[in-house]
């Protein structure tokens, strides 16, 4: 008899970042497609956890940072109580969620001191008693899929299948009528063109110079007309202040003013969205809307996933590339490269259509 089926107390594992998690909705949906009453618990980090409330497929969350992901630290005993605190839910299976580049035997290991019977995922070697459903890793070196046919292809091992791919992500009317007013309050018209810009991105590696957006978005507001809205964490004010003071004090400057539901209502509602390859994109796509993203050239699977979309692709700087082999790893030639000249046309293309909203 078939283990995998309807009902089942599933932990889904997905300890990395915003995006990822989003990228993972499909699957996510596909497992809730096929099996209805299956019960979905997603363990992922505190970035991750944040996104989770507005994923309709998820029925429970569990947050931890775990300390063999980039940038967190735990100590040994709250990484075994965390063990035990996955054994107290009696899970009946794990889906370890993970990218190319990743191990998926630390959280493998993970489940299996929490005693999960059967562990699903991807995984270069043979995991053995680690997972027990052990998918080999057909992207050794590099990437050669999209995040999310990734993830599909993975519970299609089990069984499960969704006919709709898009990112699952939802947004509430009360945080869409807290953002238009916050826009009418800031000056912003919008019957005019409109665009948000989020400079910002959790890894300097990623980072597009603040130089060069200033540089694309002056013509565009001096000759086109653009309105821009900054966007961004507490964090990443003094960046986006410095963007607002190049754009002679002309923005709309939001960072550190949204929650993340209403930074969802703000896309949602947005013409268009210029950002690195970071979250905010991945919400964008999910609501519909239109991005220009300034790509570096790691993790080439993280492009917009079913939403008009202009990707311009730039070099990781020298100090800042991965020691890990496979992010060093990009398909060539990534084009078209980052520029002024390419910024302005691909929001003029990606605007040739816009109507403003009545």
């Amino acid at each position: 008899m078939n283990f995998w089926k309807d009902g089942l107390r599933l932990l889904c594992v997905r300890l990395d970042n915003l995006g990822d998690v989003l990228m993972t909705t499909p699957a996510f949906r596909a497992l809730k497609t096929t099996w209805p009453a299956a019960h979905l618990t997603l363990l992922t980090s505190s970035a991750g956890a944040a996104i989770a409330k507005f994923i309709p497929e998820i029925d429970q969350v569990i947050s931890f940072d775990v300390p063999w992901v980039a940038g967190q630290q735990q100590q040994p005993d709250q990484v075994i109580d965390l063990g035990n605190r996955l054994r107290s839910h009696q899970f009946d299976a794990a889906i370890v969620f993970t990218v190319q580049s990743q191990n998926p035997l630390p959280a493998a290991m993970l489940c299996y001191l929490a005693g999960i019977p059967r562990v699903l995922g991807y995984c270069r070697e043979n995991p053995y008693q680690l997972m027990t459903d052990w998918v080999p890793d057909p992207e050794i070196l590099v990437a050669t899929r999209h995040e999310v046919i990734r993830q599909l292809e993975l519970v299609r091992e089990i069984g499960c299948h969704t006919t709709n791919r898009s990112l699952s992500l939802t947004r509430s009317i009360a945080d869409q009528q807290r953002v238009r007013q916050q826009l009418t309050t800031a000056g912003l018209d919008l019957q005019r063109p409109w665009l948000v810009l989020h400079p910002g991105v959790s890894e300097e590696k990623r980072r597009y110079p603040a130089e060069q957006f200033v540089q694309a978005l002056l013509p565009l507001m001096q000759d086109s007309g653009y309105q821009v809205v900054l966007t961004g964490s507490k964090s990443e004010q003094s960046l986006t202040s410095q963007i607002q003071h190049q754009l002679t004090g002309r923005a709309v400057d939001l960072a550190g003013q949204l929650s993340l539901g209403e930074l969802a209502a703000l896309l949602a509602e947005a013409p268009l969205l210029i950002a690195n390859n970071t979250g905010p994109v991945h919400m964008a796509a999910a609501l519909g809307t239109p991005v220009v993203v300034l790509y570096a050239k790691t993790n080439p699977q993280h492009t917009p996933w079913q939403v008009p979309s202009r990707v311009l692709y730039f070099d990781v700087p020298m100090a800042l590339r991965s020691k890990n082999k496979l992010l060093q790893q990009f398909p060539e030639p990534a084009e078209p490269t980052a520029s002024l000249e390419t910024i302005v046309r691909a929001v003029h293309d990606l605007m040739a259509q816009w109507q403003p909203i009545a």
